[in-house]
């Protein structure tokens, strides 16, 4: 028996859930989502401020698309997703379900973006991955105001 009072917050109550050491997911999985949203955005600022940046010519794309259209797209998809991200660490519920479908949306049109630039779209698509993976397998696991 200990000397010491646990303090209120450390007790769980009847029908109480602990939450795990995969909490730890959910904050990866958030820091994850405001990563890809910021690369994202930096993405979008470079297909909207230099075209001749990305190795292969609209034309080129799986997609036929301008730059600009592609810059605006970006930059607007990275704002949503860095949003997402905020709202997961916060424990919203429609932060998970925003976040997972943003990413799955980032994921694929990165499918489409590849030939432009490779490297870029395979990072993008494994962070996009890891955070739906983090999202729906644990995500529950953490909750507003806990």
């Amino acid at each position: 028996m200990s000397h010491y009072a646990e303090s209120p917050s450390t007790v769980p109550r009847a029908g109480q859930v602990g939450t795990s050491a995969w909490v730890g997911w959910i904050a990866f999985a958030s820091m994850m989502l405001l990563m890809l949203g910021a690369f994202h955005v930096v993405a979008g600022i470079v297909a909207l401020a230099e075209d001749e940046y990305f190795l292969v010519a609209p034309s080129g794309l799986v997609l036929n698309i301008d730059y600009t259209t592609w810059g605006w797209v970006h930059l607007i998809g990275g704002l949503i997703v860095a949003g997402a991200g905020v709202g997961v660490l916060a424990g919203q519920m429609w932060a998970r379900v925003v976040g997972t479908a943003v990413a799955a949306v980032s994921a694929i049109l990165n499918i489409l973006f590849i030939a432009a630039y490779p490297l870029w779209s395979i990072s993008m698509i494994v962070l996009s991955v890891i955070a739906i993976m983090a999202l729906t397998v644990h995500g529950s696991e953490i909750k507003a105001g806990s």
